[in-house]
């Protein structure tokens, strides 16, 4: 349990983050042992409004969508449905005849891509950039988004089956890249089980999870509880931002069509730490269980490479300690981390902020939600996780 002065000091660098206009409000959610330790919110999640942060505020997830499209993989994989070693071209034509941009020209791929490259973010596949399959890749999302509220919006797995005609920065396995390797992933599990991806999700996580707050857009009931997004305005300030980003719907508005496994889904605090709950205790939660122990050890294990990880760290400074592997970072090293942790940490975060991180050998889950522009894991969420981590012997 925190003491007051843990507390206090949470309390108070939360408070200091919205004077100085870092965020405009957050809310922050420990579980210890499967059971609440502590809970804060403070700010506003509608500053125009004045609609203040509430426990039951809906934050888009972005990336943090990635484990639990991780976890629908292993689901899959339990059943014998996938092997990880499959290739990508068996569940989507697209991937078939994938080629590399290497000195100005585009080359054979060596291997097929497999599911296993994905999870580990090996695969080649990127997001945008000044490279060749950067520009391509980009140019792709920017026709998924310009036909999202047309008519005849692109579907998961035709979208992400066009993906694979991009060229790959690197050879499968060669090498680590951040990128849409997730998307392909949901669009592997809406074929390998016959199912849309986001009903796949209700049916094998949010239902039996009790996530009734959890999807890829929202019903008019639940919309006054989306949380506005804002971003830095140059000045020292905030301002309201309502871009669609990466194929996603800003105002959750509507059933998509593309269904993002890297970055499409919304939720609650609460609705989250059941999922990660579900995790900390291996597959399962109040007598649902969704995973065996198993596969979780798996789906939180390091899956990098020696040559592997250090593109990683060379990519992610602030991960430094950290490996990858099944959409999420695994601290490996305490000693070389950018602050407090330990060692078999795992979890991810969200371009608008979303951050979650368990530990398995404290039996600590830490939350924390804020919605703000290329946030990812920000200054403050380092202060409030190294004051929790801190305040414990």
């Amino acid at each position: 349990m925190l003491g007051q002065t843990a507390i206090r000091q949470i309390k108070a660098a939360l408070r200091a983050g919205i004077d100085n206009r870092e965020v405009a409000g957050g809310n922050l959610l420990l579980i210890q042992d499967g059971q609440e330790a502590f809970y804060h919110e403070d700010g506003f999640a509608d500053v125009e409004a004045g609609i203040p942060i509430a426990r039951n505020s809906i934050f888009r997830l972005y990336s943090m969508t990635k484990p639990v499209t991780a976890a629908a993989v292993m689901i899959l994989l339990e059943r014998g449905l996938i092997d990880l070693l499959d290739p990508v071209s068996q569940y989507l034509p697209g991937f078939r005849d994938q080629r590399v941009a290497a000195d100005g020209a585009l080359v054979p791929v060596r291997r097929d891509m497999n599911i296993r490259d994905l999870l580990t973010m090996t695969s080649g596949l990127t997001y945008g950039g000044d490279h060749r399959a950067g520009r391509e890749t980009a140019s792709l999302f920017r026709e998924i988004e310009s036909e999202l509220l047309g008519e005849r919006p692109i579907g998961t797995v035709d979208a992400m089956s066009r993906l694979g005609q991009c060229a790959l920065v690197f050879q499968p396995g060669a090498s680590f890249a951040y990128g849409t390797s997730a998307d392909v992933l949901g669009a592997i599990v809406e074929v390998a089980s016959g199912m849309r991806f986001g009903d796949f999700l209700r049916q094998e996580l949010f239902e039996p999870l009790g996530m009734r707050d959890t999807g890829f857009w929202l019903p008019e009931n639940k919309r006054s509880r989306l949380a506005k997004t804002y971003a830095d305005d140059g000045r020292g300030d905030l301002a309201l931002y309502e871009g669609n980003h990466l194929g996603i719907v800003h105002h959750m508005d509507r059933d998509p069509a593309f269904e993002s496994g890297g970055a499409g889904l919304a939720s609650t605090i609460d609705d989250y730490a059941r999922f990660a709950t579900m995790l900390m205790n291996e597959g399962s939660l109040e007598g649902n269980r969704i995973l065996r122990p198993k596969t979780v050890r798996h789906l939180a294990s390091a899956g990098l490479t020696p040559s592997q990880r250090q593109t990683f760290n060379k990519d992610w400074h602030s991960l430094q300690g950290y490996s990858y592997g099944n959409l999420m970072r695994v601290l490996t090293d305490v000693g070389q981390g950018g602050g407090l942790g330990c060692e078999g940490e795992y979890g991810w975060d969200g371009w608008l902020g979303a951050y979650f991180c368990n530990c398995p050998a404290e039996r600590l889950t830490f939350l924390f939600m804020i919605q703000k522009k290329d946030a990812g894991t920000t200054s403050l969420t380092r202060k409030l996780r190294n004051i929790v981590l801190g305040s414990r012997d």
